[in-house]
């Protein structure tokens, strides 16, 4: 009896010493002693954008039918964090054989009410620069990257973009159009991969396929930064000479929308 309560004696003492080691060895940033099992943690994942995969239309509608089809979808779409706080979805609008799509972030507070794109002041701004253009607003399309307002009109996030971004590419696919005008930064970052900024973006002209892409400033920004508006005359220009060139457009119009 006296020899195990040496034996349990000793073995505590030698616990406290161990113990005492390895905060000392801890302290001096060992964590592992030799011979210990070396764990190596798994990898967190990254989160994947969310993906939308939309429902296959059930036969051949028509262009006009299938943008309905995939517009009826994004009614009811909850597929981001965007859906909890929406009025209304904005889908888009305009003609479904246009030859130019504009496309911004996505829609603002009266977008939101009325559910149509580009309808309140920035809208209105548009569709000036439209018709000083010579360009006749009901013969384009008009669509946003996101279809669901984001709450304060903050920038959607990558999660946001990845959700609806398939509407958005059917929209593109079923229209065709020969030129995609991206309004902002945003859509330039997102439809023009190595945009980092909207002023390296601007001025020049990509390519989609077969479809041009052209960056300007986002009406908004315009309303916000009046002084921009002269740089913003000379992309609406260099879209025309695009249109011009393409037979599309008879002729230049004149600066005059800048004085408005």
């Amino acid at each position: 009896m006296k020899r195990q309560l040496s034996n349990f004696r000793e073995l505590a003492a030698l616990t406290r010493e161990t113990a005492q080691l390895l905060r000392v060895l801890n302290t001096r940033g060992v964590q592992v002693l030799p011979g210990d099992p070396v764990v190596e943690e798994a990898p967190v994942p990254k989160k994947k954008p969310a993906e939308v995969r939309l429902e296959a239309p059930p036969t051949d509608l028509g262009r006009e039918g299938l943008l309905e089809h995939y517009r009826k979808q994004a009614l009811a779409c909850q597929r981001c964090g965007l859906s909890n706080g929406r009025r209304n979805v904005v889908f888009g609008e305009g003609s479904s054989r246009a030859r130019v799509m504009f496309v911004g972030e996505g829609p603002g507070a009266q977008e939101d009410e009325q559910g149509r794109p580009f309808v309140g002041r920035a809208g209105q701004l548009l569709s000036r620069m439209l018709q000083a253009a010579g360009i006749d607003r009901k013969e384009v399309y008009i669509t946003n990257i996101v279809k669901c307002r984001p709450p304060n009109n903050r920038d959607p996030s990558v999660e946001e973009n990845a959700a609806c971004r398939p509407y958005l590419n059917y929209q593109i696919e079923l229209i065709a159009p020969h030129v995609i005008v991206c309004l902002g930064r945003v859509a330039a970052t997102s439809l023009m991969p190595g945009s980092a900024a909207l002023g390296s973006a601007r001025g020049t002209v990509r390519k989609l396929g077969e479809t041009d892409l052209l960056a300007m400033y986002h009406p908004a920004y315009l309303l916000r930064t009046p002084s921009r508006k002269n740089l913003a005359w000379q992309d609406m220009q260099v879209l025309v000479h695009r249109l011009v060139a393409r037979g599309i457009l008879p002729r230049l119009p004149e600066p005059w929308w800048t004085q408005t």
